[in-house]
């Protein structure tokens, strides 16, 4: 399948595959509430890791990590805070919200996908 087939399912897909083979373990995946969705929620040793997926064809509107905006940041810390009400077990763990971005590689199935760790610290 061509990148430009890929959809935001196998996108997530690539990433949660990326993680786990980097050592992160699957916690939740489209997590839904009504201030939005978690894409993916990873845990990295004790540190749960909210894990916003980004693919873009093509970046003529710029590219899929300046796809975050700060509108979109403010819906992902919202979502970030009812799911940790919502799950009292991590409420003590570490957070740490990050992106993954998935554009079009050199080669049609070769994706290239950019993990940027923390990626809302300034």
């Amino acid at each position: 399948m061509g990148i430009s087939q890929h959809s935001g399912q196998t996108a997530e897909k690539l990433a949660r595959q990326h993680l786990e083979q980097n050592g992160l373990t699957l916690v939740a995946q489209n997590w839904r509430c009504k201030r939005g969705e978690l894409d993916l929620i990873m845990l990295e040793g004790n540190t749960l890791v909210f894990v916003e997926v980004r693919f873009r064809k093509h970046a003529a509107w710029g590219g899929a990590l300046e796809s975050v905006d700060m509108r979109k940041r403010g819906k992902l810390i919202l979502a970030a805070q009812q799911y940790l009400q919502s799950e009292p077990r991590w409420s003590k763990s570490p957070c740490r919200f990050d992106v993954i971005a998935i554009e079009p590689g050199k080669q049609p199935d070769s994706p290239q996908l950019n993990w940027l760790k923390s990626a809302f610290e300034s």
